[in-house]
């Protein structure tokens, strides 16, 4: 079951579900349109490895905007902050954007109760596409969980993305022990 447009007002309400900045034209009937944050990164390596911390270079989407090129992994940053302490909340691409031949998230498009920052997004396009800060990027939906939770993200020991500024973040599964 998703929220309703009704539903998520109701939990904004409550503070069980907050966004910042909030824009009531954003709310669909049953999602919330989020936006390209001014900040974007790329890796410094060509090949990355998963045992090691794999740094990012950050630059600023120009106002007259930014060419994505395919082949290169982009990290880009949603402009809304974002809680979620009582739903499911997925991140998922607009039609418009995926018309565009960009895609917002590789695998992380689901978070978790609890999760409280901006959304890393992990977009690839494929052709070259001029993009603009502030631009309509994705949209949340939120799903209602069955059960009690026991430990939420934020409260978690080994959450290595709660908090997320609003600026892109490199992957942290050099953090993982395997």
């Amino acid at each position: 079951m998703i929220l309703s447009d009704i539903r998520i007002l109701e939990e904004i309400d409550k503070a069980t579900i907050k966004i910042v900045p909030y824009d009531p034209e954003c709310l669909g009937s049953n999602s919330y349109d989020v936006h390209l944050g001014k900040w974007l990164a790329t890796y410094n390596d060509n090949i990355l490895d998963a045992k090691k911390h794999n740094h990012i270079e950050y630059f600023e989407i120009p106002e007259d905007g930014f060419i994505l090129y395919p082949h290169i992994f982009y990290l880009g940053v949603t402009e809304e902050y974002t809680e979620t302490h009582a739903h499911v909340p997925f991140l998922e691409g607009k039609s418009s954007t995926g018309r565009l031949g960009i895609d917002i998230h590789a695998t992380a498009g689901k978070g978790d109760v609890g999760f409280c920052g901006h959304w890393t997004l992990e977009i690839s396009v494929k052709q070259p596409v001029k993009i603009y800060k502030g631009m309509p990027i994705g949209q949340l939906i939120y799903f209602p969980v069955e059960g009690e939770i026991k430990t939420k993200y934020g409260q978690k020991k080994n959450a290595k993305y709660s908090g997320q500024p609003d600026k892109p973040i490199e992957s942290m599964m050099w953090k993982n022990k395997f």
